[in-house]
């Protein structure tokens, strides 16, 4: 259960009456509401409120239905069953929110002027999205408009004030605390939040806490009215609005309780939300940590009967001076050798005798086995660049050869097709590994179709060593190699690419770390999946 699950419920706990047990020396709340009847009908009497027209009684007839009898004689009484959402304790009363409120209304619309910051206005942002309430981006009032505004909209402790419009803002319910007012004389509410305030023998917290509930939030989404874009909770709503009435004691020991538990459930929620946020990253931290492991010749044993990777590079040196000798490839510019010197030192010998040799020890990442060498990435590779095809030089109609465009044709490390050209210009063969350098940036697939055209988004690469082994290699790169070219588009260069420094295990060695990887990523999925 989430931190949002555990609160629902608590919260729901409390406005069934299971939260805390019930009193039975506890006045019933029926006794609590006759006494507010009376003193309401002693402030009309006075002049000081007017008349509710929708005074009401609800009760349990003999049938064991939910009965509402009207004060107004003409309305007579009605079954209100399908309005009751829960059963409540024997001591607890449904009643209408507004025959609880001495003061129950929607604020009204300011004439701000804003140069004068004397009288602040209580608007939807300052019930604080993330709990509590606030007056730092309040607006204010035009003190010429001041006496216009009658003393009771003047907010008081123990108001609960409720956002009465604005998609994703609307219901949301805070409790008014005179704190927040600091040195400002008074704060009125504008006409986008309603104001509830209780008779002083209902608990405001109680109701803030019915408000809160999910069913409290969910019955004002069920009754709002409006457009999409403008919902609005309408005062009359809010007046309707079934409360399920404790007891005040029992009012009290609810409030109590749940400000008790509350911040232990907060707690509770940051810690699941670190947990969360930990096996989120567990499974790439995982898979990052075993592919490591693999680049550097800590995952699999050596085996001193491997042939070193010294002999396989000298072979792939040869085997590439004769492509060359036959034009397949272009000879390598940067063609090096990588070794360390008597003194320790790493150093780079290049095949042009006009490059004076280089210590690259600042470059070197971290320590190999013996038996591997380091070199650089365009010495046992090659590298096709792709590029893009003008709208008239391919089709849907499956006809002439694949267009491979970027990582939506890049399917469970397979191809799919949707475009084809009659146009080819930079074509990759069957086995090839593709990735991608642009948009979303390294997803791999291997070439299982045969010849495709790629575009500028993908690259194509040979391979003169294993070639599941340079792409678990790129894995490990990829992060690093991202920058930011010329026009600000995130991509990774193929002169990043083939400088790149490139540890080469002995061949055999390459097959078994590539199967060991494999054997332990579905491992960590499953794990994770747990």
């Amino acid at each position: 259960m989430n931190y949002e699950q555990l609160k629902n419920s608590i919260l729901q706990e409390a406005i069934e009456g299971r939260l805390v047990p019930q009193d039975p020396s506890d006045e019933p709340a029926a006794v609590l509401l006759q006494r507010i009847r009376e003193e309401k009908a002693r402030l009309i009497k006075e002049k000081k409120i007017k008349k509710d027209k929708n005074e009401s009684v609800i009760y349990r007839n003999a049938d064991g239905h939910w009965m509402e009898r009207f004060e107004d004689k003409k309305r007579g009484e009605v079954c209100i069953d399908e309005e009751i959402p829960f059963e409540i304790p024997e001591t607890w009363e449904w009643v209408r929110l507004e025959a609880l409120c001495v003061f129950l209304s929607r604020g009204k619309s300011p004439k701000y002027y804003d140069e004068d910051k004397r009288f602040p206005v209580f608007a939807q942002k300052c019930n604080l999205k993330d709990g509590g309430i606030s007056l730092d981006q309040a607006r204010f009032l035009d003190p010429s408009t001041v006496d216009k505004w009658p003393k009771e909209y003047y907010l008081r402790n123990g108001d609960v004030l409720i956002n009465s419009t604005g998609t994703g803002t609307v219901g949301r319910t805070r409790i008014f605390n005179e704190d927040c007012l600091g040195n400002y004389p008074f704060v009125v509410p504008d006409s986008h939040v309603s104001v509830v305030r209780p008779y002083k023998e209902i608990s405001s917290e109680y109701l803030w806490f019915v408000f809160s509930s999910k069913w409290g939030q969910k019955y004002f989404e069920d009754h709002l009215a409006g457009t999409t874009n403008q919902k609005e909770l309408y005062i009359g709503t809010l007046q309707n609005t079934i409360i399920p009435l404790p007891p005040l004691s029992e009012q009290h020991r609810i409030v109590s309780r749940i400000e008790e538990i509350m911040p232990k459930v907060e707690a509770y929620g940051k810690a699941q939300e670190r947990l969360d946020a930990l096996n989120a990253k567990l499974p790439k931290d995982l898979k990052n940590s075993i592919l490591q492991e693999a680049i550097e010749g800590r995952l699999v044993p050596q085996d001193p009967k491997d042939e070193p990777a010294a002999v396989l590079l000298q072979r792939i040196r040869q085997e590439k001076a004769r492509l060359v000798k036959e034009k397949k490839i272009k000879k390598d510019k940067n063609e090096s050798i990588i070794y360390r010197n008597a003194d320790g030192h790493w150093m780079e010998r290049f095949e042009d005798k006009k490059r004076p040799e280089e210590c690259i020890d600042d470059e070197i990442p971290f320590e190999i086995p013996e038996t591997w060498e380091w070199c650089r990435t365009s010495n046992i590779i090659e590298l096709l660049s792709g590029r893009d095809l003008s709208p008239q030089q391919y089709n849907d109609n499956r006809e002439g050869i694949p267009y491979i465009t970027g990582a939506s044709n890049f399917t469970n490390k397979e191809l799919i097709v949707n475009r084809w050209t009659n146009n080819p210009v930079t074509i990759s063969n069957k086995g090839d590994l593709l990735i991608t350098c642009k948009g979303t940036i390294g997803t791999m697939a291997i070439n299982n179709i045969g010849d495709v055209h790629i575009a500028r988004q993908v690259m194509a690469i040979k391979s003169h060593i294993f070639l599941p082994f340079v792409g678990l290699y790129l894995q490990t790169q990829v992060p690093s190699l991202i920058k930011k070219s010329v026009s600000m588009i995130p991509g990774i260069s193929r002169e990043d690419i083939l400088s790149s420094l490139f540890p080469l295990p002995p061949l055999p060695e390459q097959h078994r770390i590539v199967a060991k990887v494999e054997s332990l990523l579905p491992k960590v999925e499953r794990l994770v999946a747990s």
